[in-house]
């Protein structure tokens, strides 16, 4: 490993972990990529040395220069409960999609803010991907829809999507 190189523990599913791809993507941050499985073996971020890295016990955690940054949402699932998870996603992704399709008449261009990418997209292209995964139905939300397209053609969008990750499983790979 190059000195100083950053490194990015995620897992592949991980929204918040795409959106630090996404960044570091765009911006053409070379990174090392430590795998953090948060199903196998009751979740590798409660090893002793994922805590001793992240005490949020949680990805992304972002290692540059001896500094750990963290962030995540995983827990929100996991308090609602499996057999509630469909449901309540549902619920929390329409309701933030009708405000958000809303929001983009006044701000939309290109993308979700004008034409030039912005931390808006890096959150909307990974919140559809939720939303698909969780069987929302995007026909009510065109621009929403439009603009993801658009995002996702972009090198950053690709390169940083969970299909091609090298924890993808081998069944989820594009």
């Amino acid at each position: 490993m190059q000195a100083g190189k950053p490194i990015l523990y995620s897992y592949f599913r991980s929204s918040c972990s795409w959106r630090v791809r996404i960044a570091l993507a765009l911006k053409s941050i070379d990174y090392e990529t430590i795998p953090i499985n948060l199903i196998k073996d009751g979740g590798q971020q409660f090893s002793e040395e994922f805590q001793a890295l992240n005490p949020m016990k949680q990805v992304p955690a972002l290692k540059i220069d001896g500094i750990t940054i963290g962030q995540s949402n995983l827990s929100v699932l996991k308090q609602v409960g499996q057999e509630n998870q469909l449901t309540w996603a549902q619920k929390a992704i329409t309701s933030g999609f009708n405000a958000l399709e809303q929001i983009l008449q006044s701000t939309a261009g290109r993308y979700c803010v004008g034409d030039e990418v912005s931390m808006a997209d890096l959150c909307l292209v990974p919140q559809v991907a939720n939303a698909e995964r969780f069987k929302v139905d995007l026909t009510p939300y065109p621009t929403i829809s439009r603009i993801n397209k658009t995002l996702l053609a972009l090198e950053a969008f690709q390169v940083s999507h969970p299909c091609r990750q090298p924890d993808t499983p081998p069944e989820l790979r594009a």
